[in-house]
This record gives C-alpha cells, sequence and structure tokens, in this order.
C-alpha cells in the first residue's frame, strides 16, 4: 500500500517537537511514537520550561496540553508568539467546541482532542509541519530567523550556539560564528572572500582575506569529520569558498 505520506518533502533533519503535558505517561507514550516516526521530541511538563526552551533552542512544533497545574494554555499560546513563530497545536482532553474555538482564534495551528488516534495525532503534525515548511529559496525577515540546519547540524541565531549531529554543544568564537551564518545564508554559491565578509556583516571590525582563511581553517576543525579534505566548506581555487550542504531556515 502507498503510503499518504509520499506526497511530503522529505526533511532533511528530523523536525523538533516540543511535547508539554503534565502527565508523564502521555509525555512518554507521545515521545515514543513520535520518535518511531522520524521526530526528535523534547518532552517538558509546563509552560515554564516550554518558555525557557524556545529561548534557547530552534524548534519545529509544539504539542501543547490546554490545562496544566496552575496554568492555562490559551495563555501560553499568547506568551510564545511574543518570542517565536514556531506552529502551534493543542493536544488536550478539552472537546468544547469554544475552547477550540478560541484556541485558534488565539493562534493554534490545530486542536486534537484525547483520546486521539495516533495515525491521526500523525497525518495532523505532518499537515502543520508541511505548512510551515519553507523552501531553501525562501527568504523570511533577518529578525525572524531562529536556525540554520546542514548535514545535520544546527546553528541557532539566538543563542550563538552550534549542535553537532550527535548532540554536543559547539562554542564557536564570534568571528567563526559570523561567518557560518554568512555561509549558510548562501549555501552552494561561490563565495569570494570580500562577498563572506559582507554576507557576514563584518566590515568594521578590520577584517582582511587572510583573516577570512584562518577563520574558515578554525570552522573546519569544528565542524568536517576530517578538516585536512573538507566536505562542508571547500576551497574553490582563486575563487574563494562554496558551502556545500543543502541548509534549511527555521523561521
Amino acid at each position: 500500500m502507498t503510503s499518504t505520506f509520499n506526497d511530503l518533502p522529505r526533511p532533511i533533519h528530523p523536525p523538533h517537537v516540543l511535547v508539554v503535558d503534565d502527565d508523564l505517561n502521555i509525555r512518554v507514550a507521545l515521545q515514543e511514537y513520535l520518535t518511531r516516526n522520524g521526530m526528535r521530541v523534547t518532552t517538558l511538563a509546563n509552560g515554564h520550561a516550554l518558555l525557557e526552551t524556545v529561548d534557547r533552542e530552534a524548534a519545529d512544533l509544539v504539542l501543547l496540553d490546554v490545562r496544566m497545574p496552575g496554568e492555562n494554555g490559551m495563555m501560553l499560546v499568547q506568551a510564545l508568539r511574543s518570542r517565536t513563530a514556531v506552529p502551534v497545536m493543542f493536544v488536550t482532553g478539552i472537546g468544547e467546541e469554544a475552547d477550540r474555538v478560541m484556541g485558534l482564534e488565539l493562534g493554534a495551528d490545530d486542536y486534537v482532542t484525547k483520546p486521539f488516534h495516533p495515525g491521526e495525532l500523525l497525518a495532523r503534525i505532518h499537515s502543520v509541519l508541511r505548512r510551515y515548511r519553507k523552501p531553501p529559496d525562501r527568504v523570511g525577515r533577518d529578525d525572524e530567523l531562529r536556525a540554520y540546519r546542514f548535514s545535520g547540524w544546527e546553528l541557532n541565531m539566538r543563542t550563538r550556539k552550534l549542535s553537532s549531529p550527535d548532540g554536543r554543544k559547539i562554542e564557536l568564537a564570534n568571528l567563526e560564528f559570523s561567518l557560518l551564518a554568512g555561509l549558510c545564508s548562501s549555501a552552494q554559491r561561490v563565495l569570494s572572500r570580500a562577498q563572506l565578509i559582507s554576507l557576514s556583516r563584518l566590515h568594521d571590525v578590520g577584517i582582511y582575506d587572510r583573516t577570512v582563511d584562518v577563520q574558515i581553517l578554525r570552522l573546519r576543525r569544528k565542524i568536517e569529520s576530517d578538516p585536512t579534505r573538507p566536505q562542508l566548506i571547500v576551497t574553490e581555487r582563486g575563487a574563494g569558498y562554496i558551502f556545500v550542504p543543502v541548509v534549511e531556515t527555521l523561521y
């Protein structure tokens, strides 16, 4: 039988889903199910943890319970919207029509009532992700950009941190961060050293061609499996550099 999701664009990186529910059993069940279906899942027990997490990590979707002890999911959506444009799905036992309408009006992208069929939940998640997934050539506002993803790596533009494919946090010096962000913004294009300086917005800090070369070497030591044979940041002799991987942008 042909999968109902064959028409979906395949994500280069697993979508990062935040599951927020005060019920441990629900958190564990959703984490196991979504992980089996190719997603990266972070579980959180309350709204405070949710807001802290979105301030430091890029996520693709939030699954949020409406009513948790001492908290209101409706208010949490409003707090989220002041921080990020990440899509939100309510997953709740409250099935009243008025609550459903209010949730959607406050900015939720979907509303699923418990108990639900896992397959239906997965279909709805795919639908929301498909609506929000931006093609590589679609450009958003710089101040809305949350992260770049490439080859399993994630460069968080808000925390200025780099995460490796195995989840390690890699410290970047300011110049390294700026150059990597510049490379990500113009992936798969040959960039001269002057263009890299411009893209990295380093005009006023005394950056020269030789400095770019040094910073590229340092970046390679941090992100290349073999820095002597780079596969991500490749030298185009006589022209500059090309950032080879396909880059996804998260807004």
